[in-house]
């Protein structure tokens, strides 16, 4: 597969003495990876470029939907990326009215995060692209196949994250408590 010419560019892993079976394996799956993330992704870029936007606003645009009302400080420890790209990000939403910040009830220099209806509807046509490939993606993979994958995925996320995460999309904590308890780590 994708061999050129006689040098082959992309040796066959059966002309790979060197690489253990083990070693083939996880390499197979680091490109069942890459494939499933391409494609899971691919439908909602191509409509997230008719707005100019790219994945960081897709990701802003869920974690928002998900966790209405949640802090921007929150949202930049999910994301992970810089302040300059978040508030970049944030301004691009809220100039085309898909989301709204608003001060904190009780510390006005907070922002809170919400979605308009016009940011509800983007978040409902891209997200519906992947819950259907989801759905599908479950039904093949047998009866056990939901509780294998999120233990699989769950494991993938760095260790010291794993509790938070796993507490974060079961809903069991706020991403504000995500936030303070990452505060916390960074105490010890």
């Amino acid at each position: 597969m994708y061999e050129s010419g006689p040098d082959q560019c992309r040796r066959r892993p059966e002309n790979r003495p060197d690489m253990r079976p083990v070693e083939d394996e996880f390499m197979a799956i680091a490109e069942l990876l890459f494939f499933a993330y391409r494609d899971f992704i691919g439908e909602p870029d191509s409509l997230l470029q008719e707005y100019g936007f790219g994945r960081a606003h897709h990701r802003a645009l869920h974690f928002v939907y998900r966790h209405p009302g949640m802090r921007v400080a929150d949202l930049l420890d999910i994301l992970n990326i810089t302040k300059q790209s978040l508030a970049r990000v944030l301004k691009q939403l809220v100039d085309d009215e898909l989301v709204l910040q608003e001060e904190g009830v009780h510390d006005r220099r907070e922002r809170r995060l919400y979605l308009t209806a016009k940011g509800l509807e983007l978040t409902d046509r891209l997200s519906a692209f992947q819950r259907k490939r989801i759905s599908r993606a479950l039904v093949q993979s047998g009866p056990d196949g939901r509780s294998a994958v999120r233990r699989f995925l769950l494991s993938m996320v760095s260790e010291k994250d794993q509790p938070r995460v796993a507490e974060l999309i079961d809903a069991d904590i706020t991403p504000e408590e995500w936030h303070s308890r990452e505060e916390g780590n960074r105490d010890d």
